[in-house]
Formats: C-alpha cells, structure tokens, sequence
C-alpha cells in the first residue's frame, strides 16, 4: 500500500493559501480570467473543489465594477437563504458598512407564499423589489427567486448593482441563468446544474476582499 502524503498546511490561513496555490498550478495561465476576476474565479473554484466549472463560470469585468462599487457604498446584500448569508463573514462585510439580509428570515412569507399559490422564495423578492436598488442579490438555491427577480426588472423594478444567480438543482436552474446570461443587467453565474449558496456567497466574499484590500 502506498504512502498517503499529508500536506503541512494547518492553520486556517495556510490552507487557504495552499489550496489557491494549487488552483493556480493546476489552471496555468493563460486563463479563463484575469487579475481581479480570477481571484473571484478562484474562489469559486475553491469553495466547490471543482475547476471543472471554469468552462461555465460567467464573470464579467461590469459586474465587478458594479459589485465593487455597491461594497465600498455600504449596501446590503440580500440573500435567497440563511445558508448563503451564513457563508457571509461578518469580519469582511463589516468594516465595509455593509449588512446581510437573507430574505427567508421576512415576516409573513408562508402567509402571502399560500395566499398566492407561490414559492416562499418567489414571495420573499416579490416582498422586496422595491429595496433592490443598489444592493446586492444572491441567489444560490431557488431557480424561482431568480426567474421571479427577472420578470420583475423586466417590469421596471430597480435594478441591484449586482445579481449573483446561482440557483443549484435540476427544474429550471439551468434555464433561470440562461436568461440572466441573457439580460442586461450587472450579474455572475454557473451555468448549468451546479451552483449553491456556499459559491454564490464566495463570489461576494471574493468581492468584499477586493473592496477591503482597496481601501
């Protein structure tokens, strides 16, 4: 039986490093992206153990600006799931200024969800249209959240500075980010199947390191 070889790395910080250091081996440049959106890539690639998804990870250099921008300003981030604003850290949104709202944690949601014959995730962007202006959208579970958050913009509702459409699943995940790949509006997304709240979420905390190492 061979040897199974352990790497030293131990400490939260060096595995860290370690594990991008490995990322970056393995993907050699020239890369599917470059400077500031590969580390947010990276991130990616690192929350899902997966580089596999580079070849349908869409990031775009307006999305970067526009999320940037929406961190330095202190907006909030408005989150599909507890689960995707757990993977928030308050020690990166903080001293940013920046607040998390996960949108399952609304008043009145199962109310309104049976009342209109919808998805509590449906009802809770519907409830929260009007605030979106500016702020930050991550959506990593419900492909409905998504697809009702289009119909709304395409509706006139104020647009979030960012939109990070990852819903995950097999009924209308894949179809939901198609046609945010499709709109006009600042977005990163997975194509395809794979997604989750854990990668939306390190797509913003790759954004909020960038905001913090610029200030």
């Amino acid at each position: 039986m061979s040897e199974i070889r352990l790497d030293p790395a131990s400490t939260p910080d060096a595995i860290e490093a370690r594990s991008f250091a490995i990322i970056d081996a393995e993907i050699p440049e020239p890369r599917p992206f470059a400077g500031e959106l590969w580390q947010v890539a990276r991130r990616c690639v690192h929350t899902l153990g997966d580089t596999d998804i580079l070849a349908d990870l869409r990031l775009s250099p307006q999305g970067l600006a526009a999320g940037l921008a929406a961190l330095q300003a202190g907006c909030t981030v408005f989150t599909d799931t507890r689960m995707a604003a757990a993977g928030l850290p308050l020690r990166r949104l903080t001293p940013l200024g920046v607040s998390v709202t996960p949108l399952m944690g609304l008043p009145g949601l199962d109310e309104a969800a049976r009342h209109k014959g919808i998805t509590r995730a449906r009802a809770a962007v519907e409830a929260v249209a009007h605030r979106l202006a500016g702020q930050i959208m991550v959506i990593g579970n419900a492909p409905t959240a998504l697809l009702c958050l289009l119909e709304l913009l395409e509706q006139g509702a104020p647009a979030p500075a960012l939109i990070v459409g990852m819903p995950v699943g097999f009924v209308n995940a894949a179809q939901s980010k198609e046609l945010l790949l499709r709109s006009p509006w600042p977005h990163f997304t997975l194509l395809g199947r794979k997604g989750g709240s854990a990668v939306a979420a390190a797509c913003v905390n790759a954004l909020a390191d960038l905001a913090l190492a610029r200030r």
